[in-house]
């Protein structure tokens, strides 16, 4: 039997550690100079092995910073309104809302959205980040129509994330999601410790309760914490 290539075997040794929790997501691998000590090769070879792990999706690699074990991603169906929280807690990860800013205002001159969202009254805005297991997972920058969830604006979003309790508090009855991808300018890369220029997935939302505007949020996750799963059958 031919023996195992060195770079599969790296990178299988490097697998099993991460599978078997060894490894925690968020977790530094080593540095391609120690694994080349480590196992008296090139750097071909290991090169070669973490290049099929980050395809794989079980590290990332971070300029300056170096190669960390890949955070597991939260699938949402693109047609439902994931709780992240939950979506975290689930998985078996620390969760946590930073709330950053929070504001209680009119809406801005010349933005037709607002206004439409307002309806007449205030608008509450909220920033915050969600973090997993320590680290950023999401920025979230969200607008709440005073006028149809007055109790928001005494909420505590402290640590309460404002969709979930929007999803205690006040019901939907529809719903309008945009994705689309950016890469993350220095505001975004700072909030979310990424590089600059980095791929982030953006996900805008609206909703309405019986016709009236709830409530305008963009999300802001890395490009490796998250994807959308849309799932079809035959059907008129």
């Amino acid at each position: 039997m031919s023996p195992v290539p060195l770079h599969q075997r790296i990178r299988g040794e490097i697998e099993d550690r991460i599978r078997s929790g060894d490894w925690p997501p968020g977790h530094r691998v080593p540095f391609e100079t120690e694994l080349m000590a480590q196992y008296g090769c090139a750097r071909m070879t290991v090169s070669k092995a973490m290049a099929a792990l980050v395809e794989a999706g079980l590290i990332v690699r971070r300029k300056r910073a170096g190669s960390f074990v890949a955070r597991p991603r939260v699938h949402a169906p693109v047609l439902n309104i994931p709780d992240i929280q939950s979506a975290i807690l689930a998985r078996g990860e620390t969760y946590a809302f930073r709330l950053l800013s929070r504001q209680t205002r009119s809406a801005a001159r010349g933005h037709a959205d607002e206004r439409e969202l307002a309806a007449g009254g205030k608008l509450l805005a909220l920033d915050g980040v969600h973090d997993a297991g320590g680290r950023p997972f999401a920025l979230e920058r969200r607008l709440i129509s005073l006028k149809i969830a007055p109790e928001a604006a005494t909420a505590d979003f402290s640590t309460l994330p404002p969709g979930a309790w929007l999803l205690d508090h006040v019901a939907w009855t529809e719903a309008e999601s945009r994705i689309s991808a950016i890469n993350a300018d220095p505001d975004v890369a700072a909030l979310l410790d990424l590089d600059e220029g980095a791929a982030c997935l953006v996900v805008d939302r609206r909703t309405w309760r019986a016709g009236e505007h709830v409530t305008r949020v963009r999300q802001v996750f890395p490009g490796e914490a998250y994807d959308l799963v849309a799932r079809f059958g035959p059907g008129a």
